[in-house]
């Protein structure tokens, strides 16, 4: 089975995208691992990225597109793959139609504001660093280490915001392009992870 993973920031995706490809025994490919996994081996796309990424470029789509098609051709993709964060583009979304055949793509829907409440709850600990979430705390202390806890920028309603509205521009009309062709499932993101990946197993037809 070949799939790809649609999903806000926030909407679990990656939590989704490790358990379902686990379960499928397919090959969990995500953008920014297999960058650097290509990067490391040295394959000729991973030194071309390597180039863009030093010079404090963005990584064109030629390259990101050869890739994985270098990266689907490997051994653990023979029964199948799992993308996660590509394509980002209709244009990408075309040029990997022309080299493979996807089966389903599942996008993780959650409201925008379940999401702010999700992602501006979140606060890491300045001396272990873990990470928490206020609904799960009993006092401003780090619960692991007793250290200050405190608000990554990132984790802003403004930055949220930003964010969130920079995915919807990007990927409305990735959306629409899969659902003309009949290969959309959209998944209440919404749950417990369990019961999510439960709905995606079923949205697939494998529960």
């Amino acid at each position: 089975m070949k799939l790809i993973f649609l999903g806000p920031p926030g909407a679990g995706k990656g939590t989704q995208a490790v358990e379902i490809s686990k379960k499928l025994s397919i090959a969990h490919i995500s953008t920014g691992d297999m960058l650097r996994r290509a990067i490391q081996l040295g394959t000729p796309t991973g030194l071309e990225a390597k180039g863009y990424i030093d010079a404090g470029k963005l990584v064109p789509d030629e390259t990101v597109i050869a890739m994985v098609k270098e990266r689907i051709l490997e051994d653990d993709c023979k029964n199948g793959f799992l993308l996660d964060g590509f394509p980002r583009s209709v244009a990408q979304a075309d040029a990997l139609s022309s080299f493979t055949q996807i089966d389903c793509v599942v996008d993780i829907d959650v409201a925008d504001e379940k999401l702010l409440a999700r992602l501006t709850g979140r606060r890491v600990c300045k001396e272990c660093q873990g990470t928490f979430h206020i609904s799960s705390l009993v006092s401003e202390a780090c619960p692991v280490c007793g250290g200050t806890l405190y608000q990554r920028d990132d984790d802003k309603p403004e930055t949220i915001k930003n964010r969130l509205n920079v995915y919807h521009a990007q990927t409305a009309q990735l959306i629409e392009y899969y659902q003309t062709r009949g290969l959309l499932k959209e998944v209440d993101g919404d749950k417990a992870p369990g019961d999510v990946t439960q709905a995606v197993l079923a949205a697939l037809g494998c529960k």
